[in-house]
């Protein structure tokens, strides 16, 4: 059984940059895709960043393009998010999610992509 729990997540300052954490057991994180997603109040949930198994391939929204980076480590077996440059429209519940299969690109970021996710690291970016 995979397991997801996140860490990082806090108060920020606009402009401001955080690290999230996504640490998996049960089953390593190259065998899987995995991605973040957010909530806001009152929003659904909605994609951040992807990253597909065994490979580097990576999927980002838009919004997050050029001040969020994905990765992931093996030997910790464990998942990123770097967010640099936080807008208050950033605040959110941030979830790690890890899918089984080997999806394309295309379907990075749909949430049925995904098996298995964490309990969420909520996010605060005001002044």
């Amino acid at each position: 059984q995979v397991q997801l729990v996140e860490s990082g997540g806090g108060w920020v300052q606009p402009g401001g940059s955080l690290r999230l954490s996504c640490a998996a057991s049960g089953r390593a994180v190259s065998t899987m895709a995995m991605a973040w997603f957010r909530q806001a109040p009152g929003k659904e949930r909605e994609f951040v960043a992807a990253i597909k198994r065994s490979s580097s391939g990576t999927s980002y929204r838009d919004s997050a393009k050029g001040r969020f980076t994905v990765s992931r480590d093996s030997g910790k077996n464990a998942l990123y998010l770097r967010m640099n440059n936080l807008e208050p429209e950033d605040t959110a519940v941030y979830y790690c999610a890890a899918g089984l299969d080997n999806p394309i690109t295309s379907s990075l970021p749909r949430a049925s992509t995904y098996d298995h996710w964490g309990q969420g690291t909520q996010v605060t970016v005001s002044s």
